[in-house]
């Protein structure tokens, strides 16, 4: 069975972190958000993937090259005119061939790893599965009715759900799904929907299974959402002890356990308190550094307090007063005080941006 990871998308909801990098490579707890789907088709056995991308010069490419380093198999698929879902997984027919296969969107990530679902479905008797998951407020969503443990009716951000199961980004089709494509209208977004796809099949009479995940969620597609994943991501870190007569930690420093520490990296008089991941060659000094933060490689966070945030490579944060908190800084970003400020600060900035107040 192959499987699809659709990553084509502009990531506006982002913006102005993905003005310069794709969303599926925004770091959460130091990893691309790509690779933790690209995890969980591994644990499947999943390891023929297409990548869809809006273009060969994607960084997405260049970054993930063949997946000979991951210890997948990577062929890219290009949707230079993103139409929708349907529209990208119709794109992949010739990639997919005759086989079975899923499909992966590059922005969610998932606790569940739905091991069992990937792996049964191709001796299983139905022509499609859905992941679904529990939502507060299904009219945001596209929604699936259940009956029997069968999907029979999807429908997209419904006034009137007809339960809180919303569509979470994981799909298994038979090649069936291609002529299905070929059936359905554009919406009135002008795109092709994976739902009216998938509602093809059901009123064709092909039983479409219906997969419920266990524990969290996200959809990684705004601030919020990718700072909460990181949370999530660093609260399942496994127990570390505190590091003890560790040259990486120097002066008055206090770290407690579920730090962990990159390759050259030193703390400086400084507290951190876990869970936390830090890059190689990062420096922290006279500082606090709260839980869940990431903090990606050769990053200086000096004289300044920062908890809940993710802060990728090569970025600077010097002498800021009050706490940064829940805060989203790409690459090359610098954070500078010059002069007093107010107690508390957030930010969502974009690779080499600039900062100075």
């Amino acid at each position: 069975m192959k499987a699809l990871i659709l990553a084509a998308g502009q990531g506006t909801r982002l913006r102005p972190v993905t003005l310069t990098m794709p969303k599926s490579l925004v770091p959460v707890a130091n990893r691309w958000l790509i690779s933790y789907a690209i995890d969980a088709l591994k644990k499947a056995g999943l390891i023929d993937i297409g990548i869809v991308v809006n273009s060969l010069d994607s960084p997405i490419v260049s970054n993930l090259g063949d997946g000979s380093e991951l210890g997948v198999d990577i062929s890219y698929i290009v949707q230079d005119e993103q139409r929708g879902l349907a529209h990208a997984t119709a794109l992949c027919q010739k990639f997919v061939g005759d086989e079975p296969f899923t499909v992966f969107l590059g922005d969610n990530i998932f606790q569940d790893k739905m091991t069992s679902l990937l792996t049964g479905f191709a001796q299983s008797g139905s022509e499609a599965a859905v992941v679904l998951g529990k939502v507060p407020d299904p009219t945001r969503f596209g929604i699936a009715e259940i009956e029997n443990g069968r999907i029979v009716r999807v429908v997209e951000k419904p006034q009137q759900p007809p339960s809180n199961l919303a569509i979470a980004g994981v799909y298994l089709f038979r090649p069936s799904v291609f002529d299905a494509i070929k059936r359905i209208k554009p919406s009135g977004r002008n795109e092709l929907e994976i739902t009216d796809a998938i509602q093809v099949l059901i009123s064709d009479g092909h039983p479409v299974e219906s997969y419920e995940l266990n524990g969290w969620w996200i959809d990684a597609g705004k601030p919020d959402a990718i700072i909460m994943a990181n949370q999530l991501v660093l609260e399942a870190l496994p127990y570390t002890p505190t590091p003890e007569n560790s040259e990486q930690i120097e002066g008055d420093s206090e770290v407690s356990h579920r730090v962990l520490i990159g390759r050259n990296s030193r703390i400086i008089n400084s507290v951190v308190r876990g869970p936390v991941i830090i890059g190689a060659d990062t420096v922290i000094s006279d500082s606090y550094v709260g839980p869940y933060t990431s903090l990606g490689d050769n990053v200086v966070v000096a004289g300044s307090e920062i908890e809940a945030s993710i802060v990728m490579k090569n970025c600077e944060i010097r002498n800021i007063i009050g706490r940064i908190d829940r805060s989203l800084l790409a690459d090359n970003a610098h954070v500078i005080a010059a002069t007093h400020m107010p107690d508390a600060h957030r930010f969502v900035l974009a690779e080499n941006s600039y900062v100075q107040f």
